[in-house]
Parts: structure tokens; C-alpha cells; sequence
């Protein structure tokens, strides 16, 4: 009987040894193959930042590795749908999530965003950083924060547009009017950069707040006024727009950033092929000079290291959420 069970249990492990051997060496195989056909690489809305920087990675990394990379843009609900369709996407390396600080700060503006992003997305890598700005046509006569916050005080209705509810560019601006500022100042959510940047040249809005990499061409051909940037720092990009702190305001930065996830069962072996691939790009002097000619600034950063960042993002929006009552049910 003892020696019956003993043979049971032994076929058994080698049973599950044979598995997991085969499972290792198929996945060592599918790194080696990989990629054998184009990968797609997610972004939320044409234009944004996640879409921007991933062009920019997505033509060199395909340049790279001599196979294809094409953007495949998913707006809606503030990044959500892009992160909701990466998360469900097959775990097999294909599938490439661009997102931003919009997947720190989605988990605790939605009651449900139906996935969980620590557990259903892998973190790969930080791949840029940029502030969001503060910016006004010249038609209204600002030309500080301080401008801004004095005419609130006097009783004047202000707007101000954003790419839409719940966005880091939103925030920020909640964050300085409502907290730092202690003014009423009305928020006017637009669906994505265009049509608020649209807004604010119209006069339709007195003041948007946005990425700052659409606003740098306006700014210097004179069309917008550049009011502040979010970040602790000047942009080397505008260095004439002073920071938030600068303008008498400190207490908060914000630099909008970048990133690249995987979907939760991508195997570690191509994860880490895709990481140490994006590592490589952003490392290389063209694709640094590209961000900065359109307002970012490569922050390479991947690994453990951005897992930890990720991390306190989530803690730090959090609490900006809560502080600033916004919510969507």
C-alpha cells in the first residue's frame, strides 16, 4: 500500500516537473520567436501625451527590432477605456498599454472601473515626463496666476476648460483654485486637448489647463500666454512660464508622465524583452531630443524602481481626490 503511494505521488511530481518544464521552455521559445508579427501599442485619445510619446517609442522601437509597431488610440472616460482594453487583451507581448498619471488617478474617481491596475496590468517602464499648464489667451488680460486668483476675489465668474473630468490636468487646476487659492473658479470639462485648446483661443473659456506639449508652439507664436506650469521646476521647453510656486502659490507639483504595461500572464521572459527594448529607446539621444522638441523630458526609469513610483502616484492622487471632493459616480 505505502509502496503504491509513493509511486502515485512520484508520477505525480514528475507529471507536474514535465509540465512546468515544457511550460518554461515554450516560453523561452515564444521569447526567442518574438516578435514574429506587429505589435500594438494603446493610447487613449489622438493627441494626448500617452499618444504623443508613443509614437515617438513605437518608430523606434520598430526600427529596432525590423518589425512593425502601430498606435491604436482608445479615448474615453479620461484613459480609462484605452487601460480597460489592454487589461483585457491576450497576455502574449502584443499588446503594449501607453498610459499616464490618468491610471493613478482613475481607481479612486470611478465607484467600478472594472479592472484592478495593480493586479490586471504588469508595469514596464516611466518613459517621459512634462508638467501640465495654465494657459489663457492674450484677448483676456492676464498674465499671472495671480491675475487669475484677484479677479475670482472680486466676484468675476471665471471658467476654465480641461481635457475632461477627472484628468491630471483638471485636478491640478481644482487643486490650485479650490485648495491653494481658496477661489470659486468653474471647471468645464472638454473631451480631449483639441476642443479645450480650441476653447481657450476662442475666449470661450478664460483659461485651460492642459499637457504643456500642445501648448508650446501656441505659446511662442504668441497665440496663448503661458501662465504656470505644474511641475516643481521650469520647462526647458518654455522657460519664460514660471511654476505654480513661483507665482505664490506652493504646496503642489505635478508632472504628468508617461508609461508602458503589459496585461497581467504575459510571459516574464517577453515583458522583459519589451522592457529592456522601450529601456533602449529611451536612452537614445534621437529620442530624447524628439521629447524635448515637443515639450517632454525622457525620465527613463523601469523595473521595481517604476513599480514603486506607480505606487506612491496612486497615494498621492488619492488624497488629491479626496481633498478636492471630485468624483464621478
Amino acid at each position: 500500500m505505502i509502496q503504491s503511494t509513493c509511486g502515485s505521488w512520484l508520477k505525480a511530481s514528475l507529471k507536474g516537473w514535465v509540465w512546468c518544464g515544457l511550460c518554461f521552455w515554450l516560453a523561452m521559445v515564444h521569447a526567442q520567436d518574438y516578435p514574429n508579427k506587429t505589435v500594438r501599442f494603446i493610447t487613449a485619445s489622438t493627441g494626448s501625451p500617452q499618444d504623443v510619446v508613443g509614437r515617438i517609442f513605437g518608430q523606434k522601437v520598430a526600427e529596432n527590432w525590423g518589425q512593425g509597431v502601430y498606435i491604436e488610440s482608445k479615448p474615453g472616460a479620461g484613459a480609462l477605456i484605452s487601460m480597460q482594453t489592454a487589461a483585457k487583451s491576450a497576455p502574449d507581448g502584443y499588446t503594449v498599454l501607453i498610459s499616464s498619471a490618468a491610471l493613478t488617478v482613475t481607481p479612486y474617481l470611478y465607484r467600478n472601473i472594472g479592472l484592478d491596475v495593480e493586479k490586471d496590468l504588469i508595469p514596464l517602464g516611466l518613459l517621459a515626463t512634462t508638467p501640465n499648464i495654465l494657459v489663457t489667451s492674450p484677448s483676456t488680460g492676464f498674465k499671472s496666476i495671480k491675475d487669475v486668483v484677484e479677479k475670482a476675489k472680486s466676484g468675476a465668474k471665471i471658467q476654465y476648460g480641461s481635457p475632461g473630468f477627472g484628468t491630471t490636468p483638471q485636478l491640478s487646476a481644482e487643486y490650485l483654485f479650490k485648495v491653494l487659492a481658496s477661489q470659486p473658479v468653474v471647471h468645464v470639462p472638454y473631451k480631449g486637448i483639441p476642443p479645450v485648446v480650441a476653447a481657450a483661443l476662442s475666449g470661450e473659456v478664460e483659461i485651460a489647463s492642459i499637457s504643456l506639449p500642445p501648448a508650446v508652439q501656441l505659446i511662442k507664436s504668441g497665440k496663448l500666454i503661458g501662465l504656470a506650469v505644474t511641475s516643481g521646476k521650469r520647462n526647458s521647453a518654455l522657460p519664460d512660464v514660471p511654476t505654480i510656486a513661483e507665482t505664490g502659490f506652493p504646496g503642489f507639483e505635478d508632472d504628468s508622465w508617461v508609461g508602458a504595461w503589459v496585461p497581467a500572464g504575459t510571459p516574464a521572459v517577453v515583458a522583459k524583452r519589451l522592457k529592456d527594448e522601450l529601456e533602449k529607446a529611451a536612452q537614445s539621444n534621437e529620442v530624447k531630443q524628439l521629447l524635448r522638441n515637443v515639450g517632454f523630458e525622457a525620465s527613463p526609469l523601469f523595473g521595481e524602481p517604476f513599480s514603486h513610483m506607480v505606487k506612491k502616484e496612486l497615494n498621492k492622487w488619492e488624497k488629491v481626490v479626496k481633498e478636492t471632493d471630485t468624483k464621478v459616480e
